[in-house]
Order: C-alpha cells, then sequence, then structure tokens
C-alpha cells in the first residue's frame, strides 16, 4: 500500500500520488499530473473563463467606462485565465498577483477564486498564506470602490465578493485536510506493514534461536561423550581389549542415541504439533537416568537431590533444570576429565529451585575438545526466558562452578 496501484493513479490527485504531504514540498516543480488533474485543471480554467466573461459583460453594460478600458480588462482577464494552468507551481505568487490585479480589473475574479482555492490546497496556513487571504478579501472590498457596478449597491458588492472569497478558500482547505488524512492512513498502514514484517523477522530470528539452543541441548551431550572415548582409544592405542570394547560400546550407544534424539528435533521441525504428545521430554525425575549415564561414561559425579517429590516439580521447572544439568556434565567432562562432578538440587514451592553443579581443577594436561561457550551462553538465554538466572566461574581453587536458580510458583 506505498502508493496506488497503476490501474488508478489516474483517479487521484498528484499530491496524493506523491509520497509527500501535499502543499509541503518548496515553490517549484511538483508531480507530474495525472489525468484527473487535467481535468480538473480543464474545469478551473473554464470556470475562471466564465465569471470572467460575465464580469466583462456588466462592465461592459455600465457606462462611464471607454472601450480602450474595456479591451484591456477583457486581454487582462485573458490572461489571468490563462496564469491559472501555473496553480500548482506557484500558487502563492500566482493569488498574490491575482489580488493586485483583481482591485482593478474584475474580469480576474474568477481566476483570483481558482488561486485562492489552489493556495488553500497546496499549501499551509502560513503567515505568507494568511497574509495573502487578508490581502483577497481587503481586495474584494476595494474593488466595488475602485472600479463600481452601477446596478448593485458598493455594501452588496463588497459583501458578496467577501464570502466568494471565504467559500473558495474554506473549500481549499477542507480538501487539504481530506488529502492529508488519506496520505496518513496510506503512511500508517505502509508503518504497519513494516511493523509486521519486523515481528515476523523477530520471530524467525527467536524460532532459530530456539531450535539451535534445543539442538545443542539434545545433541551436545551425546557427541562429547562420542568425542571423550575416541579421544581415549586415540590416546591409549594399547589399552586392554575388553576397556577398548567397552569404550567402543560407549560410543555405539551414544552414537545410536545422538541418532535418535536428531530425529526427533527433525520430526519437531517438520511437523511441530503432530505427534507432541508422544515425544518424552526431560523432568527434574529423570535427572537420576542422567547422572547414571554420565557415571557408565566413566564420570564421577555425585548427586545431592534435596527434592522429596521430583514429579511435584512443574516439567517446564524440571526440564530447564535437566538441561541446565546436562550442559554442566557435559563441560566438566570436556574441560576436567577424571574430576569428581557434584550436582545439587535444592528448592521449594514458592522460593524456587536452584541447580548447582561444581567440580575441581582437573589433574594433569586436559586434551584439547572442540568447544566454544555457546553451551553457557545458551543455558543463560534458558534461564533468563523462564524468569530464573544462571552464574557460572572459576571457583577459588581452580574448579568451575555453574548455578541457577529457576522460579517455582507456590
Amino acid at each position: 500500500m506505498n502508493r496506488a496501484g497503476p490501474e488508478y493513479r489516474w483517479l487521484l490527485p498528484s499530491a496524493v500520488v506523491a509520497p509527500e504531504l501535499p502543499g509541503d514540498r518548496s515553490e517549484g516543480r511538483g508531480p507530474r499530473r495525472t489525468v484527473r488533474d487535467w481535468v480538473v485543471d480543464t474545469c478551473a480554467f473554464l470556470c475562471a473563463a466564465l465569471i470572467g466573461v460575465l464580469a466583462a459583460d456588466a462592465m461592459k453594460q455600465a457606462s462611464g467606462y471607454p472601450e480602450t478600458l474595456q479591451a484591456l480588462d477583457q486581454l487582462v482577464g485573458a490572461l489571468a485565465c490563462c496564469a491559472v494552468w501555473l496553480r500548482r507551481r506557484w500558487p502563492v505568487g500566482l493569488a498574490a498577483v491575482l489580488v493586485a490585479v483583481t482591485t482593478v480589473a474584475p474580469v480576474a475574479s474568477g481566476a483570483l477564486l481558482v488561486a485562492l482555492f489552489s493556495l488553500a490546497v497546496h499549501r499551509p496556513l502560513k503567515p505568507a498564506v494568511a497574509l495573502v487571504g487578508a490581502a483577497a478579501v481587503a481586495s474584494a472590498v476595494l474593488q466595488p470602490v475602485v472600479r463600481p457596478d452601477p446596478h448593485t449597491s458598493l455594501l452588496a458588492n463588497a459583501i458578496t465578493g467577501t464570502v466568494m472569497v471565504l467559500l473558495a478558500t474554506g473549500w481549499g482547505m477542507l480538501v487539504r485536510a481530506r488529502r492529508q488524512l488519506v496520505v496518513a492512513l496510506r503512511e500508517r498502514a505502509v508503518r504497519a506493514e513494516a511493523e509486521a514484517a519486523l515481528r515476523a523477522e523477530n520471530a524467525q530470528r527467536l524460532a532459530r534461536e530456539a531450535i539451535a539452543r534445543e539442538m545443542h541441548d539434545v545433541l551436545a551431550h551425546r557427541l562429547t561423550l562420542l568425542s571423550v572415548h575416541a579421544g581415549a582409544l586415540e590416546f591409549r592405542p594399547d589399552a586392554p581389549p575388553a576397556e577398548v570394547a567397552r569404550a567402543a560400546g560407549v560410543i555405539r550407544d551414544s552414537a545410536h542415541e545422538a541418532l535418535q534424539d536428531l530425529r526427533q528435533v527433525i520430526g519437531v521441525l517438520r511437523s511441530p504439533d503432530e505427534g507432541a504428545e508422544d515425544r518424552p521430554q526431560p523432568t527434574l525425575a529423570t535427572l537420576d537416568a542422567l547422572v547414571a549415564e554420565s557415571r557408565e561414561a566413566g564420570m564421577k559425579v555425585t548427586l545431592d537431590s534435596r527434592i522429596g517429590d521430583p514429579d511435584g516439580v512443574p516439567a517446564a521447572t524440571g526440564r530447564n533444570a535437566y538441561r541446565i544439568a546436562q550442559e554442566a556434565l557435559t563441560n566438566a567432562r570436556k574441560h576436567a576429565p577424571g574430576a569428581e562432578v557434584t550436582v545439587t538440587v535444592n528448592g521449594r514451592p514458592g522460593d524456587g529451585l536452584t541447580v548447582e553443579v561444581r567440580n575441581p581443577a582437573p589433574v594433569g594436561d586436559v586434551p584439547e575438545v572442540p568447544g566454544s561457550g555457546q553451551g553457557l551462553i545458551g543455558l543463560t538465554e534458558r534461564a533468563t526466558l523462564a524468569g530464573g538466572r544462571l552464574e557460572h566461574g572459576r571457583t577459588p581453587g581452580g574448579g568451575f562452578e555453574v548455578r541457577a536458580w529457576l522460579p517455582w510458583p507456590s
């Protein structure tokens, strides 16, 4: 709705078709005339000519005016009517000139009315415009004095001229107000479209971030197991066959579970609503299984859960707590292999749920494992979106701690 369609532009005034508000541009070349503008300008020219002919006929019937003056009046009236075609380009200047001309040449009255109408349409009510309007009223009062009409009284001529000037000016102001309303509504629609597009783009960005966070939370744990055990096989080629077989089994199981998790995530992306109730989501009650899985992978994990009924924790809160513990265990496995990790869960309804994961400094050299810290960033975003907070950093002894608080309504 930025502009009118090409098939309808000819039906609108050029000031409305143009992107700027009508009358707010400086003196000079305006927008190209539409078909409607040509029709309106032609009608304005004919109206000005008709009023000029009637005024010239009245002057001809009046006695005391020589033929030379009447011929000069007709010439001035013709030039004034032709000047009507310039009303869009120079409305202020044309109206000012016609005000002075009409005072001594009544045949230009029609052109003056058209010029005043155009002035009110195309220019805001500023001091210069108001001054031209006041001069037009004064001209309507002085004209019967300078060029009296013997068939009508001086007072009647003055009142009629003043009323005509006010009517032309008021009509023009009404047209201008309507055009400004149309332009304002059009700009409001354009802004609404832009805001809708911005909201859609923001929603897509949030959806992409949520997908990336979910993919990281689901797959990072499994893939870290693969990386750690594959690294152990690489650095210990002389390991006993039983240990190699055990590591290979963990790699196989982790790869299988990673593929299963990936299929679930892809299924969510393809059909977000279909079968959603059949896809189990982790809760606080499944934290024991996560710790057991980590222990089977060779980690030393101590779980200190002070929640009497994990199933009583809200599903969303429990799921966020599970993801936080999962990512913290994954980071500990990558950056502090062999260190004992302590997972503490505490809280109650109304006070919130606290999840703490600590590990001491690793012993010996730590093999380099790919990672960019996006997991902690994702956990912080997850906790913030849930209405909680998350803090992480090194402890005085060189270890690392992740502490999160999540709301638990009473």
